[in-house]
C-alpha cells in the first residue's frame, strides 16, 4: 500500500475472506495513519521496509501469498520468484493518465540496458491489471510492453466513494469542521501535480489570477513534495491585497474535492477523479510549463483529443475563465476514462479475486 485511496476495499476484503484464509497488509511509512485504521479492523499489517528486515521477515511472507496486489511499482517485483500459483494483480493508483510513464517515458529510454531489464522484470510480474476503461488498459499495454488480454475492465475500486452519498456527506463534515468559510460559497481548488526532476516555479501573478472572483474561496492543494512553495503563493497572496487563499493540509484531497465547484490542475490524476463527483461544476487545466512537461516526462499524445476543456498557459487567460465560470461538460471524457466507474467495482473486484 503507496496510498491510502483503498482502505474500503481492503475492508471488504477482509470482510469477505472464506474461512483459513487470511489478508495481510505491508504499507509503506507515510500511509501509517491508514494502518492502524486497518489494524484496528482487524487487519495484519507490516511497515514495508527495504533491506535486510524485507529479504528475512517480509518477502517469505509475500511468497507465500496466493494473491498480492500492488497500487504502484515495486522494484522488489522484478527478482520475485512467481509460482503457477501466485497471482500478481496491479489496483493502479490513478483512473487516467495524462502524464507519460513507463517505456513512454522519454527518461527511460536513456536508461542504462541493465536499469531496463530490470523494469520489464517488474511489468511482466503482474498477471492481470484493474483498469476503468479501455483506453486506460491501452495506456498500460504501451507504457509497460505487455498484451492487453491482461487487463481487467473491472473499474477502481477507489472511485466508488463518490457516488455513496453518505460519503460525500462525511467529507463535506470534515471539510466544513476545519473550514466553516468554504460553506455555501463557490469553492475553487488549485491542485497542480509534482514535477520530477523539474522546478515548480508557478508564475509571480499566480495567487492574483486565482483569485479573480472576488467572491470565490480559493484553497491550494500542493503535492507533498511541493510543500516548499506554499510560501511563496502565500506570500502572493499578501501582496495581492487578499485573504481569498487558503491551506488546509489537514484535509485529504478527496475531501476537499467534495465542495470544490471547479478545480484547477494540470498534468494530475486528480481530474479524472473530480469528474465523478455531482458537484463538479468546471475544471480548468492551467499548463504554464506544457513545453517543458512535453519534454519530461512527456503527455499522452492524444491528450487534446479527450481534455474537456482546452489547456491555459498563461495567468491572464486563467482569470478569465475563472471569472466566466462556464460549465464544464464531462461526459465524453468520463466516457473515455471512466467507463467502468459506476459506483460497483468494488463488488466486482471482491466477486473476481476474493
Amino acid at each position: 500500500m503507496s496510498f491510502e485511496n483503498n482502505l474500503r476495499l481492503i475492508k471488504r476484503m477482509a470482510s469477505s475472506m472464506p474461512s483459513g484464509q487470511s489478508l495481510i497488509v505491508f504499507y509503506e511509512p507515510d500511509t501509517e495513519a491508514s494502518a492502524t485504521d486497518l489494524a484496528a479492523f482487524g487487519v495484519s499489517t507490516y511497515q514495508f521496509q527495504d533491506g535486510l528486515s524485507f529479504v528475512f521477515k517480509s518477502l517469505p511472507i509475500i511468497m507465500g501469498a496466493r494473491l498480492i496486489f500492488c497500487d504502484n511499482y515495486y522494484a522488489f517485483l522484478g527478482g520475485l520468484i512467481h509460482s503457477a500459483k501466485m497471482r500478481v494483480i496491479q489496483l493502479w493508483h490513478a483512473n487516467g493518465a495524462i502524464k507519460k510513464f513507463g517505456w513512454e517515458d522519454s527518461q527511460t529510454k536513456q536508461r542504462s540496458k541493465s536499469d531496463q531489464k530490470r523494469f520489464q522484470l517488474v511489468y511482466n510480474q503482474f498477471d492481470e491489471y484493474v483498469v476503468a476503461s479501455k483506453t486506460m488498459g491501452t495506456v498500460f499495454k504501451n507504457s509497460y510492453h505487455v498484451p492487453f488480454d491482461r487487463m481487467q475492465l473491472l473499474g477502481y475500486p477507489r472511485s466508488d466513494r463518490f457516488f455513496k452519498d453518505d460519503w460525500l456527506a462525511h467529507a463535506r463534515d470534515r471539510v466544513y469542521a476545519v473550514a466553516p468559510e468554504l460553506r455555501d460559497k463557490r469553492v475553487i481548488l488549485y491542485a497542480p501535480t509534482y514535477r520530477d526532476g523539474i522546478e515548480f516555479n508557478p508564475p509571480a501573478d499566480l495567487a492574483e489570477a486565482i483569485t479573480a472572483d472576488a467572491q470565490a474561496e480559493v484553497v491550494v492543494k500542493l503535492h507533498p513534495l511541493l510543500k516548499n512553495q506554499e510560501a511563496v503563493i502565500a506570500d502572493q497572496n499578501i501582496q495581492s491585497g487578499n485573504s481569498k487563499i487558503h491551506f488546509y493540509n489537514q484535509l485529504s484531497t478527496a475531501d476537499l474535492l467534495s465542495v470544490t465547484d471547479t478545480l484547477i490542475t494540470d498534468y494530475s490524476s486528480v481530474a479524472f477523479d473530480f469528474t465523478l463527483l455531482p458537484n463538479a461544476h468546471s475544471m480548468l487545466f492551467f499548463m504554464f510549463d506544457l513545453k517543458e512537461y512535453q519534454q519530461k516526462p512527456g503527455i499522452q499524445s492524444d491528450l487534446l483529443n479527450w481534455l474537456p476543456s482546452q489547456p491555459i498557459l498563461k495567468t491572464a487567460d486563467l482569470a478569465v475563465a475563472i471569472k466566466k465560470n462556464q460549465r464544464t461538460d464531462f461526459t465524453k471524457f468520463n466516457q473515455h476514462w471512466n467507463t467502468y466507474n459506476d459506483g460497483f467495482a468494488t463488488k466486482r473486484v471482491i466477486d473476481r479475486y476474493i
